[in-house]
């Protein structure tokens, strides 16, 4: 979400007076098991670059460096960058000194984004790492802020009726999701689709105290049931009662 909230605010443009096409954020995901080749197929691949099927890596190398100077890449934007670690010590030694290479040649700036192995992965090249600013993304916890992400994922789902969600309602989303965005979001989205199927048409107290994380499309109409939480989260006294609920009356449900 974060990596194409950046990519998308620095999107390609084109020049027509020069006729050129400017691309100052590349974005690409790391490959499930990289290495030196793949990762130059990857990134030829997202330039639109032709590629010949017997082309060495040399070929490869050269091709991508001349494309990439040429549209004014100044940021490679790198998702999944924990993957590096399924490769073998000498292919993740290689697929480094290809990301210093890159940095390197052309004079741009790296961004990878990754879980905690991907700290891991960078670690793996002394040099490479220095030039890395680590920041990490706190899991959401049982505050306000939360609160306020659940009301507007809500008021933006398309529901023909209001949802009305306890406090209790609110801790379960947080213990089941563990807090992830990425969960939450994909909880919620499958709360609604559920509700739609079953003519509802809003996110019960009910659906969420019933759910469990199997996706929708392996879980016949009524047959939910009760999960335990995978997760610590909002358990403590201290914080379990930080939640006013939401009202989604006060919102008005956008109709498809």
């Amino acid at each position: 979400m974060i990596m194409k909230r950046f990519r998308d605010e620095y999107p390609p443009r084109f020049n027509p007076v020069t006729g050129t096409l400017r691309t100052p954020v590349l974005a690409m995901e790391m490959t499930s098991r990289p290495g030196e080749r793949r990762l130059y197929a990857e990134l030829l691949t997202l330039l639109g670059a032709p590629q010949r099927p017997r082309a060495d890596i040399a070929q490869m190398e050269q091709a991508a460096l001349r494309i990439m100077e040429a549209i004014g890449v100044r940021v490679q934007v790198i998702d999944e960058v924990h993957n590096i670690l399924a490769g073998s010590y000498h292919e993740q030694r290689i697929v480094l000194n290809t990301l210093r290479f890159l940095s390197n040649r052309l004079q741009i700036s790296l961004v990878c984004f990754g879980v905690n192995e991907a700290r891991e992965a960078i670690g793996g090249d002394v040099q490479l790492a220095r030039r890395f600013e680590q920041f990490t993304l706190n899991r959401w916890a049982a505050n306000e802020q939360f609160e306020t992400l659940v009301a507007s994922i809500l008021r933006n789902t398309p529901l023909r009726n209001p949802s009305l969600l306890t406090p209790k309602s609110l801790r379960r989303i947080l213990q089941i999701t563990e807090g992830i965005t990425a969960n939450i979001f994909h909880m919620i989205n499958n709360l609604a689709i559920e509700a739609v199927e079953s003519g509802r048409e809003q996110i019960t107290n009910e659906a969420v105290d019933n759910w469990e994380t199997a996706s929708p499309s392996r879980r016949s109409p009524g047959s939910l049931r009760s999960e335990r939480p995978r997760a610590d989260v909002g358990k403590d006294p201290s914080r379990t009662h930080c939640f006013s609920g939401i009202s989604c009356e006060r919102f008005r449900p956008r109709l498809p």
